[in-house]
């Protein structure tokens, strides 16, 4: 009888005693534990960290009975147990909410390891007291460790005044854990963004970042491994290319991983392709910080950046790339090394379910839409087919519907840019293969989409000469690239006017 699938469970001991499927990481708890006294961890939503959380929480507290059969059973010493003070952050609103919700979670602690604070009047005594108080009972060093430990942040940054107040809150909790640094055995937390340390941990400062360490690349998440061994029987019959397509692809410098959250809801929904994780959530404070920086969508087809990408999330400066890879929309394709010895790293979109998923999200905010498939549906059997003719008739009913329902309410649709990013959307947003600012040795094409048998090569101007887009693509060469490998190319010429807010010329070509 095959095990049960852990959805939406994070407790380890519920896990190994109704047999539910768990996929060790025992391996990395371990080295972890044995290697670091305190210790950071940055990964998307759904991702697992909550169940490592309660995983690092049963080994501290000596449960030998969960871990028979894995990596750490006959390695750690299960008589040395460590008294656990664990914070696990829920939703709070305002600053009064959060350090209500802190004595709740303090006072849980104490009543759990036995012990009273009784203090108050202020959270960081409190929390401080907590700690030495635990230490004093057990006699032994204390474990901290903390879930969504910027989730009163980030939950608010539509509302910055309290996003602000939530981080000097948090920010003065932390700093008493180096206070006490001599009742301390193991910190760990974890947390979706990573703040810079000016702005959060200018207190732990001692904090080991493992967000990107290759050796602690695959702590949380599922293997292309994992799916062909312990998934395989849930799998049988099922195209597993498809599955990787659709939700593999998630890089932290070891293996390519897929979102847990994705896998378990695949199977046990009898193998719909869905977009299982997107659906539970993406911050609107996201989406309205890609309008009011009047983003070119496009640009997120080629994103480098340097290693800020490890330590610069601040309130003070939200960083769209930043936000997008900690938040899980973007994920690394390479890293590269600078002629300066410094690294950067190229950001790509990590599979399917997250590029078609973000861009319809995209499409509705901007125009409206409800229902983008109105469109893309039809540009779609276009490209398909090949009839350009019936493709600028979908595209130019499009930019005709978004004139009705946002230019007067947003500021984006005024700049140029605003129009080939809707494109761009709709395109990214079919499930083929669009690549933007493609280099070719005489310059770079605008967009390009593969389709079956089909190329399309885009050039696009806004306020510029009738014909010229296309004659660019012809005298540069554009097609040169993708001559002689058995497809059909078409050069597509689209220009595009800013006060008609529409297309008001095209021209194409079909290339054998």
């Amino acid at each position: 009888m095959l095990k049960k699938l852990p959805i939406g469970i994070q407790t380890f001991s519920k896990i190994r005693e109704d047999n539910y499927v768990y996929i060790d990481k025992t391996k990395e708890a371990y080295e972890l534990i044995t290697q670091y006294q305190y210790v950071f961890l940055s990964r998307p939503r759904r991702f697992g960290k909550s169940l490592f959380i309660d995983t690092l929480h049963n080994i501290f507290e000596g449960k030998k009975e969960y871990f028979e059969g894995l990596y750490i059973y006959d390695r750690w010493n299960w008589d040395d147990t460590y008294p656990v003070i664990k914070i696990a952050f829920g939703g709070s609103r305002s600053a009064k909410e959060l350090i209500s919700g802190l004595f709740s979670i303090l006072r849980d602690n104490g009543r759990r390891l036995g012990v009273q604070t009784g203090i108050e009047d202020d959270y960081a005594v409190s929390f401080k007291e907590l700690i030495y108080q635990v230490y004093a009972k057990y006699n032994k060093k204390v474990v901290v460790l903390i879930d969504e430990y910027d989730k009163p942040i980030l939950d608010n940054l539509d509302q910055i005044e309290v996003a602000y107040e939530n981080r000097e809150i948090l920010k003065r909790l932390y700093t008493e854990i180096k206070n006490s640094d001599q009742y301390i055995r193991f910190t760990f937390l974890t947390g979706v963004s990573k703040f810079s340390k000016a702005s959060i941990f200018s207190g732990l400062n001692m904090l080991k970042d493992i967000t990107l360490e290759p050796e602690f690349g695959n702590i949380c998440g599922y293997t292309q491994h994992d799916l062909t061994t312990t998934f395989r029987e849930y799998l049988e019959g099922v195209n597993l290319e498809e599955i990787r397509q659709w939700y593999n692809g998630y890089n932290f410098l070891k293996d390519y991983l897929y979102n847990p959250f994705d896998i378990l809801n695949f199977i046990d929904s009898n193998f719909r392709f869905r977009n299982y994780w997107f659906s539970t959530g993406m911050p609107a404070f996201l989406i309205k910080l890609l309008e009011s920086r009047q983003y070119f969508l496009p640009d997120l087809s080629s994103i480098v950046v340097d290693e800020k990408l490890l330590d610069s999330f601040d309130i003070d400066n939200l960083d769209i790339e930043v936000i997008l890879f900690q938040s899980g929309y973007l994920t690394i394709k390479e890293v590269e090394k600078t002629p300066f010895n410094t690294i950067q790293y190229r950001l790509y979109f990590p599979n399917r379910e997250v590029t078609e998923s973000f861009h319809d999200y995209v499409i509705q905010y901007f125009t409206g839409e409800k229902n983008p498939s109105k469109h893309k549906t039809p540009m779609y059997i276009a490209l398909r087919e090949g009839d350009i003719e019936k493709f600028m008739k979908a595209v130019k009913g499009l930019f005709f519907s978004i004139g009705y329902s946002i230019y007067r309410r947003s500021e984006v649709s005024r700049y140029e840019g605003f129009y080939v990013s809707m494109l761009y959307a709709y395109l990214q947003g079919m499930g083929y293969e669009v690549r933007v600012e493609e280099e070719t040795n005489r310059g770079r094409i605008d967009m390009v989409m593969i389709i079956d048998d089909k190329v399309y090569i885009f050039e696009f101007k806004v306020d510029g000469k009738t014909g010229e887009a296309l004659r660019q693509i012809k005298e540069k060469g554009y097609k040169d690239k993708y001559a002689g490998k058995g497809k059909e190319i078409y050069l597509v010429g689209m220009e595009f006017d800013s006060k008609e807010k529409n297309i008001v010329n095209y021209e194409w070509e079909l290339c054998a």
